[in-house]
């Protein structure tokens, strides 16, 4: 009997689009986004808070133009911020096209909401004469009048109708730039909408369970809904929805794309969940490193166990390790190997000071070689 490799994923074939220089589909790799929830018409708010996103590792960021006053100010929040902006836009067409001439890289639109054909004209011709992309954004919440009549209630059917319904418009404008969504806050709705659409379409894909809750219950919700679509190799691009800092939806997405390999950014923390063996305090221990080690952006694990039950095995697989002993003296492992012991007291400082040193040595490799690559 053949048996799939247990960690490889065989991603779905899409095409790929791009949100500003960010390559979504294809083979790019799989992009984290977020939104703001300030409003856009404050600009200092805004920039401030996609600044940090960025600095999180957002690859996209989207802002919401509900009225003119968001759109005049999308134009400075855009000039002031390095990421790809997506401008969420509701109905209202002119809307769509201020916000393509302030320079938003996508538009997030449903084209069968904005009115008539010459509208939706009028938009794609903004769209391709700003080079915006687009999303077709579709919720179980809003699904349209007649799809709810036609099948009693959302369901996955009606959402990929709905989302095929909006593609069709856009393809018949002559304009493919364009991922579609079918999100909703139930998981098995979700998951099972977005399996219909990957069988319909090759469009790229952007992953979400809406309104998922705060940062602990939209994390199991997200982890769950889109580990199950990961896994299966669909997606191009997530959002995790979070009633939370938006900080926080960037750190999940890439802690749910690092666990099933997709991306490795930053600082991979294996550790136990502590017992009676500990030689230290865990669940502090790895508090302290996760907060002083959040701005490492280059890709590195670290396993930091109570004991030596598991701690050898463990810190074998990591980049750098640390196990709990006895008497206040715990070992330390570079490269799967004991290296030497570090004390109580200087352990914390002690060990994020391992971890940058080798982000500073990785980092330097990386520019060698693409430094070689280049010439």
């Amino acid at each position: 009997m053949s048996v799939r490799p247990y960690r490889d994923i065989d991603r779905r074939v899409s095409r790929q689009i791009h949100v500003g220089n960010v390559p979504v589909g294809g083979d790019a790799p799989i992009s984290v986004q977020s939104m703001t929830n300030t409003l856009t018409s404050d600009p200092v708010s805004t920039i401030a808070q996609i600044k940090a996103l960025e600095e999180a590792g957002a690859d996209i960021v989207r802002v919401s133009c509900p009225d003119e006053d968001s759109t005049a100010a999308l134009k400075q929040i855009v000039d002031a911020t390095t990421v790809p902006i997506v401008a969420d836009i509701h109905f209202h067409y002119k809307r769509a096209i201020e916000a393509a001439e302030a320079g938003a890289a996508c538009l997030r639109i449903n084209p069968g909401n904005i009115g008539s054909a010459e509208r939706v004209r009028e938009v794609v011709k903004a769209a391709k004469d700003h080079g915006c992309s687009m999303r077709i954004g579709v919720n179980a919440g809003s699904l349209e009048r007649d799809l709810l009549e036609k099948y009693g209630e959302p369901c996955p059917e009606a959402m990929v109708e709905s989302a095929l319904d909006h593609a069709r418009i856009l393809e018949d404008n002559d304009f493919h730039e364009f991922k579609i969504s079918v999100k909703a806050s139930d998981v098995f709705l979700a998951v099972a909408a977005y399996q219909g659409l990957a069988d319909a379409c090759d469009y790229p894909l952007h992953l979400g369970i809406t309104e998922a809750g705060g940062l602990m219950t939209g994390t199991v919700k997200s982890s769950i809904g889109l580990g199950m679509l990961l896994w299966a190799g669909i997606g191009d691009t997530i959002r995790v929805s979070l009633s939370a800092d938006p900080v926080e939806e960037i750190r999940v997405g890439f802690d749910i794309l690092k666990s099933l390999g997709l991306r490795t950014r930053g600082v991979s923390i294996v550790s136990c969940p502590s017992c009676a063996r500990q030689g230290f305090e865990v669940i502090k221990t790895v508090e302290l490193l996760e907060e002083r080690l959040a701005h490492i952006d280059e890709p590195m694990t670290l396993s930091v166990l109570g004991c030596v039950v598991n701690g050898p095995g463990e810190a074998r697989e990591t980049d750098i390790g640390l196990t709990g002993g006895g008497a206040g003296s715990h070992m330390v492992y570079l490269s799967g190997l004991p290296d030497h012991k570090v004390d109580d007291g200087a352990m914390i400082d002690h060990i994020v000071g391992l971890v940058e040193k080798k982000a500073a040595e990785l980092k330097a490799e990386r520019a060698a070689a693409d430094f070689a690559e280049a010439s």
